[in-house]
């Protein structure tokens, strides 16, 4: 049985349990509850921007900051980055001690402490390698208004704890301590859109987070 990432790399989903043999969305209802749960809550941040940006610019230059192509962790603590700084997210998350908190709620913050703290991956840090591809094959999600229908459409989810927020992104400085404005722009190039190689050690693409 085969996985897809959806909107972002990262998360992965069964493809038969998410799409029908015509490639369209199965109805809510026959998606498994926790892949529905995941599904819902994707709607909602794909197109949300990378984590590590918005730390370093702040909520009044957002227009500054990449879009988000990566998703780790479990919803509503998941970590958005862009291709620039997974680098950083990776490093932290093997020499860190990201490892240890994999699944805990604390997850999402203690890697926005670290990052904001001025943490960040040795220049030349090996992340993960990445075989090029085109970022429009992956499918889109569908979209928290189509999903919000769906949901009101049917009794079938009457009593489920399905969570739609939008929310806000959560609080973080401006800006880091000691860095310019300047310093996302020197984190250098946008690193070509990519999904992640299937026989790569470091990721189990099965999983939320990097395996080693």
């Amino acid at each position: 049985m085969s996985k897809v990432s959806i909107g972002l790399r990262g998360w992965r989903f069964e493809e038969r349990e998410v799409f029908t043999e015509e490639g369209e969305f199965r109805p809510l209802t026959e998606i498994p509850k926790e892949t529905r749960h995941r599904l819902v809550r994707l709607s909602l941040i794909v197109e949300r921007p990378c984590d590590a940006c918005y730390l370093v610019h702040g909520e009044s230059e957002k227009d500054r900051c990449r879009q988000a192509t990566i998703v780790y962790g479990e919803p509503l603590d998941e970590v958005l980055l862009c291709d620039a700084h997974e680098a950083d997210f990776l490093y932290w998350f093997r020499e860190g001690g990201g490892r240890g908190l994999a699944g805990d709620e604390e997850f999402r913050d203690a890697f926005h402490e670290w990052f904001a703290a001025g943490g960040r991956a040795p220049e030349g840090y090996a992340g993960l390698e990445h075989v090029e591809t085109d970022p429009d094959t992956l499918p889109d999600p569908p979209d928290a208004q189509e999903v919000q229908r769906r949901l009101e459409e049917t009794n079938e989810f009457e009593g489920e704890q399905i969570d739609l927020r939008e929310g806000t992104p959560f609080d973080r400085p401006a800006k880091l301590d000691g860095e310019s404005e300047e310093t996302d722009d020197e984190d250098g190039d946008e690193a070509a859109d990519t999904d992640a190689d299937a026989d790569d050690a470091d990721l189990d693409l099965g999983a939320d987070y990097p395996t080693r």
